[in-house]
């Protein structure tokens, strides 16, 4: 089909050879436009409102810019979101379980003293970072510092914390005896097992609410479509697969300070 500029328009026009059906119908359908019909050409004369470009049409009193993502800019977007938010999910989960490990069962864990701070020169530090803690066996904790100087501040942090046990410091290390727990304290212990759980799930959901905000600002700068978000949200099933794990961590810590 040829197309050239009719010498005769006063304002910009394309001619069509053997114009299609569907063009002709064009014109009755849009006052704006009109044709000039010959034995074999047809003339579109254009409002001047319009111009002619490869580009998106751009009006003199108003623009309108319209642009589909590509599948290669979507699928970006999704990777980039979903990977922030699987980043930010798998830290909640490390810090639940972090949490739980803190909650002694009656059998001796290096990691009941994972939560411990010591002031040591004048700065908070943690107390694993400064000393080797072992467990000689089930009921009791050895915690050896690298520097002698610190067994005052180490048993010092730990009386002060909420483990309830007391340090036996002979000068070397210090010995911690895990007593055991009462019916009552693993109820107890229990209830707090299930409040840092829930805790966990609220995390969770509030990072996919971030990221479904996050496609809704795309949305919003003409990134992605309305049917673009719709799409891409329900995609985000990463949720349930992690509270499905915090489920299983608090089903399993939990039958832990249960059985005695």
């Amino acid at each position: 089909m040829a197309t050239s500029f009719s010498p005769t328009a006063s304002v910009g026009s394309i001619i069509f050879q053997n114009p299609p059906k569907g063009l002709l119908l064009l014109s009755q359908q849009q006052q704006q436009r009109s044709f000039a019909s010959s034995a074999s050409y047809a003339t579109l004369k254009l409002p001047r409102a319009f111009a002619l470009s490869p580009r998106p049409l751009l009006s003199k009193g108003r623009t309108t810019l319209v642009r589909a993502a590509t599948i290669e800019e979507i699928e970006a977007e999704k990777a980039a979101i979903e990977k922030d938010a699987k980043t930010r999910m798998d830290r909640t989960i490390d810090n639940v379980r972090t949490n739980f490990s803190s909650i002694r069962t009656g059998r001796a864990n290096p990691s009941m003293l994972d939560k411990i701070q010591v002031e040591y020169y004048g700065s908070p530090v943690s107390l694993k970072s400064i000393a080797q803690i072992s467990t000689p066996d089930a009921s009791s904790l050895l915690v050896q510092p690298y520097d002698k100087s610190s067994l005052k501040a180490i048993e010092k942090a730990i009386v002060s914390s909420d483990l309830g046990m007391t340090p036996n410091n002979d000068g070397e290390l210090i010995r911690l005896s895990i007593p055991q727990l009462t019916s009552d304290r693993r109820k107890e212990l229990s209830k707090i097992v299930a409040k840092q759980a829930e805790e966990g799930k609220v995390a969770l959901r509030n990072i996919r609410r971030d990221a479904l905000k996050a496609y809704d600002k795309l949305e919003k700068e003409k990134k992605l479509s309305e049917d673009n978000v719709k799409d891409l949200s329900s995609d985000l099933q990463l949720t349930d697969e992690y509270m499905k794990k915090v489920d299983t961590i608090f089903k399993q810590k939990e039958k832990e300070l249960l059985t005695v």
